[in-house]
């Protein structure tokens, strides 16, 4: 897997790759949202524990299928509210190495499926 984090000409990033190359087996997770094994929602105003919930859900779903949060190669995180961004950033921070960020979407949306959440992630992971 190669991080095209900087490449010239482009803007700088934050916490993101502008592309990533790879090769393998690809594995694709629903959003995950901020509910618990038991379907209990996780921290109803507090963004950090929304989102490390949600980070929790990541890595269990890539566990399932035999590859883990080293091997995303991209993020598509949905946010009711944006500010939230730096919640999400500083908890993103604690689950993804930010020497190698996957490449990302970042969009606000005016409501989830369920009026409790702020914050919604998929993933694109690569079986390593």
């Amino acid at each position: 897997m190669q991080h095209h984090i900087n490449p010239s000409g482009l803007p700088p990033t934050n916490g993101y790759s502008h592309a990533v190359s790879f090769t393998g087996t690809m594995v694709v997770v629903s959003g995950q949202v901020p509910l618990d094994a038991d379907g209990r929602l996780v921290g109803a105003d507090d963004p950090r524990a929304q989102t490390r919930q949600v980070f929790h859900n990541l890595r269990g779903a890539l566990d399932a299928a035999g590859t883990d949060l080293a091997h995303v190669v991209k993020l598509t995180v949905f946010l009711t509210n944006m500010g939230d961004l730096g919640d999400f950033r500083a908890v993103r921070d604690e689950f993804i190495d930010p020497r190698r960020p996957p490449a990302s979407s970042l969009v606000q949306v005016s409501g989830l499926v369920h009026p409790g959440f702020r914050i919604e992630i998929e993933a694109l992971a690569v079986v390593g």
